[in-house]
């Protein structure tokens, strides 16, 4: 009996602090749940510089998470497109020159001839699965106000969402001094941005239009967002010191990271989160906010790796598997806020230097079976550097004085000194 009563004990209190670890751990969990921010995960082609020389080993970075940062790296079965235009001719590249590094997916690569080039990566879709306020959340986080409008307006904000997902970025770079006519190569993508002019004949200060195609057709009444951050070619001067190219239009290169705005309409500023402004969203398996792929994997919302749970209404709508908490907060909804008009176009005014990024989320009811709703992201990165010429470009006259004139004043100096002592004596 005593030792009945012994094993029962034991088991008793093994159970009882089994159940006491799980509770522990759903805490926690919740607490992280809590702690994690609204993170969807945008995507990116990126390069250290968008100049390039003719047969030069390069690398283009693909972000998932923000422009500044990586959260986790896209799987390659997850890309349904990885091509490199230029000089008229479309190139698939192979998954082997894809590598990892730091939650980063680079691809290397050996830049072809002069000329403008376009880079595009095109993922597969994928769905998820959101509560209401989650929902509701994901939206406002992420500029898509026309459809949380809608569901104000309508009185849908109660209703849960299933969503598929899928992202399509393209990079324009330049190779050599060769501009070429491949900027505009429409992809075929379910929704890209095409320039309406090669972004390496604009200067900043230029106005630049781009059309954003749905199914490769004009979208109208798409809200854009635009930004920049300074690069490695940026030309530098003084906090002080206005640098003007165009005579009306003075702009400043002197510390362009320090605004942090958010829907501002015509911000010039980043958003920047560190000093190496990188900050993105990455593809791993799961669309999860809290994971690796994103909108990009697998669409979950905890740091289990495949999981795809809701369990918390404060959960994050991430597009990636990374976990998160306040210290990487941040809105997707800084820079100038753009709307296409009725030809799908937006004009972008390039106020400064450095690399240019447009991104969109086209996300709309549908009617297919089994889901609520349906989104496309696309985004565009292409560098803008200012006009060199002697017009615009005015510094101070820095003209030599040739050593001759030198020696002529000195003989005449010497010379008139004479005559003067002379005359004197």
């Amino acid at each position: 009996k005593r030792l009945k009563l012994y094993v029962f004990n034991w088991r008793l209190l093994f159970l009882n602090s089994n159940y006491l670890v799980k509770n522990i751990m759903k805490n926690k969990l919740f607490l992280l749940l809590c702690f994690l921010v609204f993170c969807s995960h945008d995507m990116y082609l990126k390069l250290e510089t968008f100049f390039l020389e003719p047969q030069q080993k390069s690398s283009i970075h693909l972000y998932n998470g923000t422009f500044d940062k990586s959260e986790n790296i896209i799987d390659r079965d997850r890309m349904i497109d990885v091509s490199l235009t230029g000089q008229g001719q479309r190139n698939v590249l192979d998954e082997s020159q894809w590598t990892e590094k730091d939650s980063i997916t680079t691809l290397n690569f050996t830049s072809g001839d002069e000329g403008t080039w376009v880079a595009g990566v095109s993922t597969k879709p994928r769905q998820i699965e959101m509560d209401a306020k989650a929902f509701n959340k994901y939206l406002k986080h992420d500029g898509v106000t026309d459809l949380l409008d809608y569901r104000e307006d309508n009185e849908l904000l109660e209703e849960d969402a299933i969503e598929k997902y899928s992202k399509h970025v393209k990079a324009i770079f330049q190779v050599g001094d060769v501009r070429t006519s491949d900027w505009n190569t429409v992809l075929g993508y379910p929704i890209e941005f095409v320039p309406k002019r090669n972004p390496y004949e604009t200067h900043t200060g230029d106005t630049l239009s781009v059309l954003l195609l749905r199914d490769g057709k004009p979208l109208a009444n798409q809200l854009v967002y635009a930004n920049f951050r300074p690069s490695l070619n940026q030309h530098s001067h003084s906090t002080e010191q206005m640098h003007s190219h165009d005579g009306d239009q003075p702009h400043s290169h002197g510390d362009e990271n320090d605004e942090h705005a958010h829907n501002a309409k015509e911000s010039t500023h980043g958003h920047s989160h560190d000093a190496q402004a990188q900050h993105s969203h990455d593809d791993s398996q799961n669309h999860s906010h809290a994971e690796i792929d994103e909108h990009d994997k697998t669409h979950s919302h905890d740091t289990q790796k495949n999981a795809h749970t809701h369990s918390q209404n404060d959960t994050v709508h991430r597009h990636d598997d990374t976990e998160e908490t306040k210290d990487n907060e941040h809105e997707h909804t800084d820079g100038q806020l753009l709307r296409t008009d009725n030809d799908g176009l937006v004009n972008v005014k390039l106020s400064a230097d450095g690399i240019w990024y447009l991104r969109t989320i086209h996300l709309v009811p549908t009617k297919e079976e089994g889901l609520t709703h349906e989104s496309n992201w696309a985004t565009l990165t292409f560098e803008i550097q200012h006009a060199h010429d002697t017009k615009d470009h005015s510094h101070e006259l820095e003209t030599e004085i040739p050593s001759y004139v030198y020696w002529i004043a000195s003989g005449l100096l010497i010379v008139g000194l004479f005559f003067w002592f002379k005359r004197k004596n």
